[in-house]
């Protein structure tokens, strides 16, 4: 179809509601969809056939096209859109809606139904799509009428990307896409109507930069809330780092806001967080959060986090605001206006002099709680951080824009603390929900999205095996993703709790029959390799480097290796877990919090 006849369509012109559907979705900008196919959305795929402005990526699973949408709107900042069936087409999404919504990504998920005269009678593949995923998405919606089409998914989209963003679904009966439906014009929508307008409340950005000012042991403490609002306000967050001298630290879905080799930046803070992070979130006298909410991953103890700091919380969404810590300023607003409001009203003021606190923060650093000891000898066993700093080092030499996804468990934690990023957009994990199997098919959407990047899956075997059918999703798109497998033959995080807090029991976390990785990438036309050795890991990162398809590395790592630091359930900050060649003198750790191994 020419551009001519797509734009001569007006409310009257002769479409059906898939038509529409796809004509929407080209309006806004549309590029990209997962999905796979199914009898209630055969007449959209019917529609995809007979265009070819929309790219269509067949995954193998409906959950695995949520992840990779996800993938692929967290990389670029778009909406992504996935497209599933009806039934278990639509219950199978159900987890990757619930981890977009957890980690608020921009997602339009357009599934089908049954025809609307069958809906509520037990037709062949019905489900109450709407009612399931009410509390797994934004908001959803389910379209009766073919007038109400075209601008219900304007509005999904809308409702996606504004304010806090997360994932909308629009349920399509059948007959409402196979049956004629007006192409209306685009309306003002509600969203529109009750929006407020404005930036962050001034005496609210007065009183925070009064609190700036007077500090002696500051603590900017950063969130994805500053991913999600754009590359400008990373940029803002550098700027206003330099201006105020203030130390820096992230939440796991923060990581790249603000560069990870910075001097200023502490890492990240939390369960794993390191020793310089909670420490000096524990001892801050000032804590200024920037889109971030307090999970209970970072706050620990709810009652003993941060207890001495005033704490300014800047957050678009204000449901989050006091929502589980008490906060003495509230600023309501996308967090890029309000670092402009600050650094605005800060001005030219130099940076106070916050020596002394610095120094503290040098003396937690000295005890390196990411710290490890690999033997260098060739045949030596291969510690999992060694294998992730080693990927890092060599992926940096390629020069090349690189973006790392992780499934869920102890290679996360390990990559979050030895793979440093220093551009947003390029660290995709699952972060809330915490979902196994999320890192092979997001690989897929960031390699979709950016087919000239270096995109890499940091996974345990377990994880990998979650979603592994994906493998054939690469295969058919000829997508050069690498999986890089930290292979411990254990649920690693679920045996380092059950070593920890249950007595060494390890009940149903060792894997007893694991696949060759090797032949089963060869079965699903990629490059299998293995490492067992540290003398074979640096030959094993190059080699699949410099390959320019498809790779799954298997790395096979010492199988009892706990992540440290760690911070039990129910401990605070300055009670963290410490690994066996660190110094909990030196960190300055309470007698309670002593915890070695």
């Amino acid at each position: 179809m020419t551009a001519a006849e797509r734009d001569a369509g007006t409310g009257n012109e002769a479409l059906n509601g898939a038509e529409v559907l796809l004509r929407v979705l080209d309006e806004e900008g549309v590029e990209v969809i997962f999905g796979y196919p199914g009898g209630a959305v055969l007449p959209i795929y019917d529609a995809l056939f007979r265009q070819d402005r929309i790219r269509h990526i067949l995954v193998r699973h409906e959950q695995a096209a949520v992840h990779a949408a996800e993938a692929y709107a967290r990389s670029t900042g778009k909406v992504g859109v996935v497209l599933v069936t009806s039934g278990p087409g639509a219950t199978n999404a159900v987890t990757g809606l619930m981890d977009a919504l957890m980690d608020s990504i921009p997602l339009v998920c357009l599934s089908g139904q049954v025809p609307t005269k069958l809906i509520g009678n037990d037709a062949f593949q019905e489900a109450d799509t709407t009612g399931i995923t009410r509390p797994a998405t934004k908001h959803n919606y389910l379209v009766r009428e073919p007038g109400a089409l075209a601008q219900t998914v304007r509005e999904a989209f809308e409702v996606a990307r504004s304010g806090r963003p997360g994932p909308v679904l629009v349920d399509l009966p059948k007959d409402i896409t196979v049956g004629k439906a007006p192409l209306t014009k685009p309306a003002l929508s509600r969203l529109r109507r009750l929006s407020h307008q404005g930036g962050p409340d001034a005496e609210a950005i007065a009183r925070t930069v009064e609190a700036i000012k007077t500090a002696k042991r500051p603590l900017f403490y950063t969130g994805g809330g500053i991913i999600n609002s754009g590359p400008e306000a990373s940029e803002l967050l550098r700027r206003l780092a330099r201006k105020t001298g203030f130390p820096v630290t992230s939440t796991l879905m923060g990581l790249g806001a603000f560069p990870s080799p910075d001097p200023q930046f502490l890492g990240m803070l939390g369960m794993h967080g390191s020793v310089e992070a909670n420490m000096a979130t524990h001892g801050c006298d000032l804590l200024i959060a920037l889109g971030s909410r307090f999970d209970d991953r970072v706050t620990g103890r709810v009652d003993a986090f941060s207890p001495n700091s005033f704490k300014v919380h800047a957050d678009i969404d204000p449901s989050q605001i006091d929502k589980i810590v008490p906060v003495d300023v509230r600023i309501e607003g996308d967090v890029r206006d309000t670092l402009e409001a600050l650094l605005e009203a800060w001005g030219d003021t130099p940076a106070p002099d916050l020596s002394t606190w610095w120094n503290q923060i040098a003396s937690w650093r000295s005890v390196d709680g990411f710290g490890f000891t690999q033997d260098m000898t060739p045949s030596a066993i291969i510690r999992p951080q060694h294998a992730v700093r080693r990927l890092y080092e060599l992926a940096k030499e390629t020069g090349r824009d690189t973006f790392v996804s992780t499934e869920v468990g102890q290679h996360q934690m390990w990559a979050a603390q030895h793979f440093q990023f220093d551009r947003p957009n390029r660290w995709l994990t699952s972060g809330g929900l915490g979902t196994m199997g999320y890192g092979l098919p997001a690989a897929v959407g960031a390699q979709v999205a950016h087919p000239d990047a270096l995109v890499i899956d940091i996974a345990g075997e377990a994880s990998t095996l979650m979603n592994i059918q994906e493998l054939g999703t690469i295969a058919q798109y000829r997508l050069p993703v690498k999986i890089f497998i930290l292979n411990n033959h254990y649920m690693g995080m679920v045996r380092q709790w059950q070593e920890l807090l249950h007595g060494s029991r390890y009940s149903q976390s060792y894997s007893e029959a694991l696949p060759d990785f090797v032949k089963l990438a060869e079965a699903f036309h990629a490059t299998g390799m293995r490492a067992t050795h540290v003398g074979e890991l640096d030959d094993v990162i190059r080699r699949m480097l410099a390959h320019d398809g498809p790779v799954v590395a298997d790395i096979c790592v010492a199988e009892g290796e706990n992540c440290y630091p760690m911070i039990p359930s129910g401990a605070a900050h300055n009670q963290m877990l410490l690994g066996p060649d660190q110094d909990s003198e030196a960190a300055g750790l309470t007698e309670e919090g002593k915890m070695l191994v």
